[in-house]
């Protein structure tokens, strides 16, 4: 276990092991990948992965709320790599997640999210499996759908994207699918349109029809990302007019 004041020296340990393993190239390069500013080290996705997973093992038999202190500190940085490795370890914890726990998320995303990535990894994986865990939660999510901040609307949809995969769900991504369905915001409709395309590998048909249903006013890049997985004829109907 890591006491509290260890727990300092391990976030400056993952930090340096992220700067000594940075590149200006995969900076610069990673950095393009988004619209808006990122802070960024320039550290390869799959290292990142790795020195999340090596330093986590110190974390072993460690406290979950102890656990979920240090990836506030790492969310607080600001630096993409290190959101990675908060997202990372609160998702290791999994098997103790309460309900009590969305909070903790919902905050994270609503405050120090900024990007995309940063959003898909805490959802996909921390958000969605407590999602599955406490499924009353769904109520949360369609509030989310509603909120004014892009990425915390984004995260209602991807949250269910693996519930989704295991057809999941699905009423309750089609609702959350008709209160972002005339959104403004790109991410957010790229958001939900991966949602949509998600479900249908379980449930084709139901996605289908709610395409179908909902074409004329759906935005292209909503659809597109909808329909993305579907046999060629019926991409082709659902893209006509």
């Amino acid at each position: 276990m890591v006491k509290y004041g260890a727990m300092e020296t391990l976030i400056k340990k993952t930090r340096e092991e992220l700067k000594n393993n940075s590149d200006e190239r995969t900076r610069l390069s990673g950095e393009r990948f988004f619209k808006e500013h990122v802070t960024m080290y320039g550290v390869k996705s799959a290292v990142t992965q790795r020195i999340a997973r090596e330093n986590f093992k110190l974390l072993k038999d460690t406290d979950k709320s102890r656990v979920f202190s240090l990836c506030e500190e790492l969310w607080q940085s600001g630096y993409l790599e290190e959101t990675f490795v908060a997202c990372n370890w609160s998702y290791y914890v999994h098997k103790y997640y309460n309900r009590e726990d969305f909070v903790i998320f919902e905050r994270w995303l609503d405050r120090y999210v900024n990007n995309w990535a940063s959003c898909d990894t805490l959802c996909n994986h921390s958000a969605g499996t407590l999602v599955e865990m406490y499924p009353d939660v769904l109520s949360e999510l369609k509030r989310w759908a509603k909120s004014a901040n892009r990425w915390v609307k984004r995260g209602a949809a991807v949250s269910l994207i693996i519930p989704a995969r295991k057809g999941l769900f699905t009423g309750d991504i089609f609702e959350i699918a008709d209160i972002l369905h005339s959104d403004a915001d790109d991410m957010v409709q790229k958001g939900y349109g991966w949602m949509l395309k998600a479900a249908s590998q379980a449930r084709q048909a139901e996605v289908f029809e709610y395409v179908e249903s909902k074409k004329a006013t759906m935005p292209r890049t909503a659809l597109r990302y909808a329909i993305e997985k579907m046999p060629p004829e019926m991409k082709k109907q659902a893209m006509a007019k």
